[in-house]
């Protein structure tokens, strides 16, 4: 067999872990206690956690240092905004809005469909609701134009009156009325058109109610009148949708009260699992209190966990709501090692030397997985995404105690319990009874009174039927020739259908999947996707040099980035304050090739459309420094497309150039994601594998759990893909959790493989199934039904933990169990020396 020990550190580390079982065994209750006591003590921290919350969307799902939030920055401070000229156009924010759809199935153009329309519109700017004992209404701190409150210009087109409709000549996508050209398709949706090209009917008609945004009080009162308003209308011919613009960020945070409920189930779950896995028909030999006092170190771990970083001052965001449902797993598959472990110890032994054994054939094995799971999760820190940092940084902390608790509290209890079958007493009342059944007892009394048996040649815990199963089934049956052929064609056909998802899979996180799934937004951002998909963002180009608008040498440059703009297919037209300059001078035949008479005419130019003030940044002595036009965008590929082509466009431009709308805050995330996701991914790994040279004595075997990691990821990026699920903050967050799963299963069967004194691969196999192989089933199958609840929750943040947890926990057993044994006995024959 080949010599490729490493045991140089295993080795001191199992001594060194034997002396603290031998320790905790002998002052059991010192290590009970003080748990229950720093528990109570850190657990403080949530009563302040209500202060810590943390859920502001920009804040948490978008990049911390996007590029979008510079360029906001650069937009605030040289376009400042004028709040006597509202327009919507040339908002660095999605400002403060109310909003609604009305959909008709065949015609929202008729007289019967506006007229409802009408009426609704009147209710909403009429609408007065009550701020400190004043009433006021839109009209009070609506966006205003001149004095007057900005408009929707379909009513303005149809002047209000329905019946106008049948004069109108409508056309599309601009509308050119006397008051100026019109964007119609911002009002109207799902446009059909006359042979003459002018519009013949639409399905949708969207108004929109900006608000000022000096009063955030008042403004937030109003949106919610708006809300219940709407709410509360119905009409004959219309159906209406509506949002506000604090709608997304309150939608989103009912998203934990949808769960609530579900951590109950899940305990409940856990501990009926729990005890049903470690029952025995044995009443001394049952492990029924181990069992329920793992769950219980699980919850104590995510209380001291939560609660620390909580008086530590860390913002808690709302996906680490999630958190206490993987820890339970990760402490409950523990357990399951711990408890095996503890069975196959002698039962004549002392106390703290059974306790001894036990962490010196388990401490190492839940070492390995507690310390990549932590590191997974604190590489996971790096992330730029808030909502990320904070998952990793709770769950990172709390699998740290999760750990700290098993090896004291639980292994302090398993002490306390081991002294109660070392005198033989009952699991339950704990009133000594004998180990066999007394002359003259029926069977019914053994069933209840009887207990403490136990094999007399090994003298060890009879072996229980799941793991004989195991070591002298599965384990043969597993390393048969034709068995390992079929293994091989398994894995070719997973690692195919993996790939063929991952080539596959969307990037970027659907702002409607923050909501739940009953939530009235739904609806609205649905119809705006059937109705108003068709035109995109209309984007602002800052000019951040000075240029000669006067010359057509100097516009030239310009001149050829709007043309560089324009070609690509996505985008559809521009707007710029010096192109209808232009028009202005040449209607007046005016001469503005000297510096002298273009900043003659310009100022009455400006005077006549007092919009355009907005868009040009003056220096004291009224020269031009920085300018600024807009490009109308199609829905005619990605986002990510789009805002790297913007991007890349306004880089190649000779002029220096920025591109900036407010979403692009959110689209920020498309450019980083994978990359990002990726470099974790692949530091991890690299760690990981770090970590099982050190730990587990065979450097070979160490690289088939290094290979185990990237195939379960691999399988489990494929399949997320394959189910619906798209690379986002969220997704992310699953993807770090699974670099960490994806360790646990592998190496306990390594580690138990390399240290096995069998000589023969195919009984090591045997032999590794025979200790760790239901075990680690049960830790599955318990971690499953710890995140099982999540499918019924109605956030996709949560469905999304499951749906990847699941795929985790799937293949991490199947690797686990089928195909890392198979793989170790053909490539991985190397063993520990004894």
């Amino acid at each position: 067999m080949a010599k490729c020990h490493t045991d140089c550190i295993e080795r001191p580390l199992c001594t060194f872990f034997e002396m603290i079982g031998h320790f905790i065994g002998s002052h059991p209750w010192w290590f009970f206690i003080a748990p229950l006591m720093l528990s109570a003590g850190l657990g403080s921290g949530f009563y302040v956690l209500k202060d810590k919350m943390s859920n502001d969307i920009e804040e948490q799902f978008t990049p911390v240092d996007g590029q979008a939030k510079t360029e906001r920055k650069y937009i605030q401070e040289t376009f400042p905004e004028d709040d006597s000229m509202f327009s919507s156009l040339r908002l660095s924010t999605d400002g403060t809005y109310a909003t609604f759809i009305a959909t008709n199935e065949r015609d929202i153009l008729t007289v019967e469909s506006l007229q409802e329309i009408l009426d609704l519109d009147l209710k909403v700017r009429n609408m007065l609701v009550k701020f400190e004992s004043e009433l006021f209404g839109y009209a009070d701190i609506c966006g205003t134009v001149t004095g007057t409150c900005s408009s929707n210009d379909i009513l303005d087109i149809i002047g209000y009156n329905a019946s106008n409709i049948d004069l109108v000549n409508l056309t599309f996508p601009w509308y050119f009325a006397d008051f100026g050209s019109v964007p119609l398709y911002v009002s109207l949706g799902s446009v059909t058109f006359n042979p003459d090209n002018s519009v013949k009917s639409a399905r949708a008609i969207q108004l929109r109610y900006y608000l000022r945004e000096d009063n955030k009080t008042k403004a937030d009162i109003w949106l919610e009148g708006f809300i219940n308003l709407i709410a509360n209308e119905s009409a004959s011919t219309i159906m209406v949708s509506y949002t506000t613009s604090v709608s997304m960020q309150r939608e989103f945070e009912k998203s934990p009260a949808s769960i609530v409920h579900l951590f109950s189930i899940t305990y409940a779950i856990a501990i009926s699992f729990s005890i049903i896995s470690c029952w025995r028909l044995d009443n001394v030999r049952t492990m029924v209190w181990v069992a329920s006092v793992g769950v219980l170190s699980a919850g104590l771990a995510v209380l001291t966990g939560f609660g620390a970083l909580l008086l530590l001052g860390q913002p808690f965001v709302m996906t680490v709501a999630s958190c206490p449902f993987m820890i339970l797993g990760i402490g409950i598959d523990d357990m399951f090692i711990m408890v095996s472990c503890w069975q196959r110890t002698c039962v004549l032994d002392s106390v703290p030397d059974r306790l001894a054994d036990t962490y010196r054939d388990a401490a190492i094995s839940i070492s390995i997985t507690t310390l990549t799971d932590a590191l997974a999760l604190f590489l996971g820190y790096s992330s730029p995404f808030g909502s990320v940092q904070s998952f990793c940084l709770y769950a990172g902390v709390s699998v740290c105690f999760c750990y700290l608790y098993n090896i004291t509290f639980l292994g302090a209890f398993m002490a306390l319990n081991g002294q109660r079958e070392a005198e033989n007493r009952h699991w339950f009342i704990c009133a000594k009874i004998p180990e066999d059944l007394p002359p003259g007892k029926s069977k019914a009394f053994s069933i209840c009174c009887v207990g403490g048996s136990y094999d007399r040649v090994t003298e060890k815990e009879e072996i229980q039927p799941m793991r004989r199963f195991f070591h002298k089934s599965y384990g043969p049956f597993l390393t048969q020739k034709w068995v390992k052929a079929s293994v091989f064609v398994v894995y070719a056909g997973y690692l195919a259908a993996s790939i063929y998802g991952c080539s596959t899979m969307k990037e970027g996180l659907d702002i409607r999947n923050l909501a739940v799934d009953d939530s009235y937004i739904i609806s609205y951002y649905n119809n705006q996707q059937q109705h108003f998909s068709e035109y995109s963002y209309n984007v602002m180009v800052a000019v951040k040099q000075v240029v000669p608008y006067w010359s057509q040498d100097g516009l030239k440059n310009l001149s050829s980035c709007i043309a560089n703009f324009e070609n690509l297919n996505y985008v559809n037209s521009t707007s710029a304050w010096f192109l209808s300059f232009q028009q202005y001078v040449k209607a007046a035949d005016l001469n503005i090739s000297s510096e002298e008479s273009f900043q003659k005419h310009l100022p009455r130019f400006l005077e006549l459309n007092s919009m355009f003030r907005q868009d040009i940044n003056f220096s004291t002595h009224k020269e031009i420094q920085f300018s600024r036009f807009f490009i109308q965008t199609l829905h005619k590929t990605t986002m990510k497309d789009v805002l790297l082509g913007l991007r890349t466009t306004a880089e190649q431009c000779p002029i220096e150039l920025l591109v900036y709308h407010p979403a692009f805050i959110y689209f920020d995330q498309y450019t980083i994601i994978m990359d990002d996701t990726i470099q974790i991914i692949v530091v991890a790994v690299i760690v990981m594998l770090a970590i099982s040279l050190i730990l587990i004595p065979s450097p070979l075997c160490s690289l088939w759990v290094a290979f185990a990691i990237c195939s379960v990821i691999v399988g489990v990026a494929g399949f997320m893909a394959l189910w619906g699920v798209s690379l986002d903050s969220i997704s992310m967050i699953n993807l770090v959790i699974c670099i960490g799963f994806s360790v646990d299963f592998s190496a306990h069967i390594s580690y138990s493989f390399v240290s096995s004194s069998k000589s023969d691969v195919n009984d090591k196999a045997a032999e590794a199934m025979g200790h760790l192989g239901y075990p680690i089933l049960q830790g599955a199958v318990s971690t499953i039904l710890g995140v099982v609840v999540l499918s019924m929750s109605r956030s996709y943040i949560f469905r999304t933990f499951f749906k990847i947890m699941f795929l985790v926990i799937t293949f991490g057993l199947v690797h686990g169990l089928v195909f890392i044994p198979v793989f170790l006995t053909l490539f991985g024959a190397c063993g520990k020396r004894h």
